[in-house]
């Protein structure tokens, strides 16, 4: 098998589908541009930087996938969840940039595909999954920190799985033929969802502290809190 990861070099996707996804990636930033502007304040702006900073820090922690490759901590529901979705998406695309262009972690011809993964599809699937179970939460006359930990875990892990299978999406289009590899992509496909569970445990365990520690101390930075239906309060 070719070694394949989530964070992809340069070849392993043909030129037409790493274009493709750079208009997908383009079009995605583009609209996260446009909608930041209601998740961001003075207050909210520093703790944007600060995510983004801790997010770069988090991606520096590598998983062996297979031999000479590597996987990391994706931080996309993590920031989704303490910026809102659309400020998220910037954080891990910056992040994602400044790694391709100072540090060559990820191709740049591939850097599109990146961003669609790990800054589009992880974001959006993880705060989907946050805001999915958060009419759990605030039914409850008060929130304990350990249901709001349980809630970024679950967030964490799907968004990880399903930045992973973004990746697969890509691979099947532009990569596997032109590899002329004969693992199946269904054995790639296995392979990845394995690989990305468990670092999707490992991302998990990181939000769940992160974001209860900062609702602890400061709920109103909370994106995912504050923008609740209802006030939902924290309590240790």
């Amino acid at each position: 098998m070719e070694p394949v990861a989530m964070h992809m070099s340069d070849g392993l996707i043909n030129a037409p589908t790493s274009l493709l996804f750079v208009v997908v990636a383009v079009a995605g930033l583009s609209i996260a541009a446009w909608r930041a502007r209601s998740e961001l304040d003075e207050r909210t702006a520093p703790m944007a930087g600060l995510v983004a900073a801790f997010i770069f820090a988090v991606q520096m922690v590598n998983f062996p996938i297979l031999p000479g490759v590597s996987g990391h901590l994706l931080g996309g529901a993590l920031a989704a969840i303490l910026v809102g979705p659309y400020t998220g998406m910037l954080c891990v695309s910056i992040v994602l940039i400044v790694q391709a262009l100072l540090f060559a972690d990820g191709g740049l011809t591939a850097l599109g595909a990146n961003i669609t993964n790990m800054a589009i599809i992880g974001v959006v699937v993880g705060y989907g999954v946050a805001v999915a179970l958060r009419p759990l939460v605030v039914r409850q006359q008060r929130l304990r920190l350990r249901v709001l930990g349980g809630l970024a875990f679950a967030a964490a892990l799907c968004g990880t799985v399903a930045a992973s299978m973004g990746f697969v999406l890509e691979y099947a289009i532009g990569g596997h033929a032109m590899s002329g590899d004969s693992t199946s992509l269904g054995a790639v496909a296995a392979y990845m969802l394995g690989a990305h569970v468990l670092i999707g445990i490992g991302e998990g365990l990181i939000t769940a502290v992160t974001v209860t520690a900062v609702a602890k101390a400061r709920p109103d930075l909370v994106y995912l809190l504050r923008t609740a239906p209802r006030r939902v309060e924290v309590q240790a």
